[in-house]
């Protein structure tokens, strides 16, 4: 259900985005990606579990890999499948990828909203021991209150990068440089979850890694990186 309201209040906000002048796209190429959209979130997020996460488990048992419905999803792989489609798209379509991008990217916090809103519905992916007022029991987390870190990464990742893309795509001479909202939404993710797992529980399976790094920070690294590659190279169009 978070997916389905992901993928479908981002393409009518994409839409609504193409209102705005000079467009990257139109109404029917949105239409269209939504197709592809759909297929990177889904293979690249867990194509990015089975490699990032448990890749010894599911070398030893490959047809775990189509158990979707068992669970194991990765942002970061499902951010690279939407990259990957976002490219190829654009180039079959004759449209500037940096543009498409950006605007897929204002988009992309509604999907990150929805989903960490569904992973504290189902009691997963919970935070750390914390004696906080807002602190929680989780059915699979023990007698002892958690931080509900899911809700942080909704609000971190999700409400406050759509309020702050949703302003700076208005603002025309910073919608002209191609690759600034697909770069600024990139360094906002990255440094939201890297907080942010500063207060949730470690997968169990995995831990903490060298220097106190969890896994969900390591791989927000490279993310960061090229956000700010995309922000340094960022050129007005012609």
């Amino acid at each position: 259900m978070a997916y389905i309201a992901g993928l479908l209040l981002g393409w009518r906000y994409v839409v609504a985005l193409t209102r705005l002048p000079d467009p990257p796209l139109d109404k029917l190429d949105i239409d269209d990606f939504i197709v592809w959209a759909t297929f990177g979130v889904i293979l690249g997020g867990r194509l990015g579990y089975t490699l990032f996460y448990r890749p010894d488990y599911y070398l030893a048992h490959p047809i775990d890999i189509l158990y979707v419905w068992q669970g194991g999803m990765s942002f970061h792989g499902g951010l690279l499948g939407v990259v990957v489609a976002v490219w190829w798209f654009s180039r079959r379509r004759g449209l500037n990828v940096l543009a498409v991008g950006d605007y897929i990217a204002c988009a992309a916090p509604i999907g990150l909203f929805f989903g960490r809103i569904a992973n504290f519905i189902n009691a997963e992916l919970f935070g750390r021991t914390s004696d906080v007022a807002w602190a929680m029991v989780f059915p699979r987390g023990g007698p002892q209150p958690r931080h509900p870190s899911q809700l942080y990464e909704a609000l971190l990742e999700g409400a406050l990068l759509y309020l702050l893309l949703a302003i700076l795509v208005r603002r025309e001479p910073l919608r002209l440089r191609r690759g600034t909202l697909f770069g600024l939404f990139l360094v906002g993710y990255a440094c939201a979850r890297a907080i942010a797992e500063l207060f949730r529980e470690p997968d169990a399976h995995i831990g903490f890694l060298a220097a106190g790094l969890t896994m969900g920070q390591l791989l927000s690294v490279p993310v960061f990186l090229f956000g700010l590659f995309l922000l340094v190279r960022a050129k007005p169009s012609a």
